[in-house]
């Protein structure tokens, strides 16, 4: 199981004093990039929440995209914020897997931009607050999203191909989601939503084309962060490292 520990990297606040307890409750994070971590270099994409209890102890879980397939896992850690800014973490996932980082986050603790420092680490990081508890009522009426990554050969003949999608996903009056893709012909999809608890959710449709067909269908993960104004999320079908962000407008 790949070993999930991150160094967050942070510009640094200027005459703004961060401390310890800035970083207090749920966060969702999303990571994606390439990794060697484990020799050969593989696409990677990771979503998970992660609670800081505000005095150095941190706990969680985590979905990791890699090599095309998802693997799920809890993780424990540490630690510890500077006034600058700058923070040092170290997670430990259930197979025992250890690695440590050093980096930065914003004074109000709400949001961490961070890259995985072990070498050939993934490099493009977020991390936004969430909510102790979520309801249906704290989606937003309309987002504005985009999609992007690779799929990963998962048998002989495959070659890799790439996705880069951008469009909005709003609810109608009966509070069901529509997924429009933009395009000279703009194409809509019908969008599965299933909001859990704990801020994470699923999300499913088939990609609308603009002949007015539907392509390939897709499976995200998703994290409700910001008080409900964005979702970070990855796609978890077999083969795919894609990486979304939702915006609410």
């Amino acid at each position: 199981m790949l070993p999930l520990f991150f160094a967050l990297v942070l510009p640094v606040c200027g005459e703004d004093s961060c401390t310890l307890a800035a970083l207090q409750g749920p966060y969702g994070f999303q990571l994606s990039g390439d990794t060697a971590i484990t020799g050969d270099s593989k696409p990677v994409t990771a979503l998970g929440r992660i609670m800081f209890d505000g005095d150095g102890a941190m706990s969680g879980y985590s979905s990791v995209m890699f090599g095309g397939f998802l693997l799920g896992n809890p993780v424990t850690g540490t630690y510890d914020a500077h006034s600058d800014c700058t923070v040092s973490w170290a997670l430990q996932d259930d197979s025992g897997g250890f690695q440590h980082f050093s980096g930065t986050f914003t004074p109000d603790g709400k949001r961490v931009d961070f890259r995985q420092t072990d070498p050939g680490g993934a490099q493009h990081g977020i991390m936004e607050r969430s909510k102790d508890d979520c309801k249906v009522a704290d989606l937003q009426k309309s987002y504005t999203f985009t999609l992007s990554g690779s799929s990963f050969p998962m048998a002989a003949g495959e070659v890799s191909s790439t996705v880069g999608l951008k469009g909005t996903m709003a609810s109608d009056v009966n509070g069901n989601f529509k997924l429009t893709i933009e395009g000279n012909s703009p194409a809509t999809a019908d969008v599965t939503v299933n909001l859990e608890s704990d801020c994470t959710m699923q999300l499913e449709f088939s990609v609308p084309v603009e002949d007015g067909g539907t392509g390939t269908s897709m499976k995200l993960r998703g994290i409700l962060v910001n008080d409900g104004k964005q979702i970070l999320a990855i796609q978890t079908d077999p083969g795919w490292m894609v990486s979304g962000k939702f915006t609410a407008h």
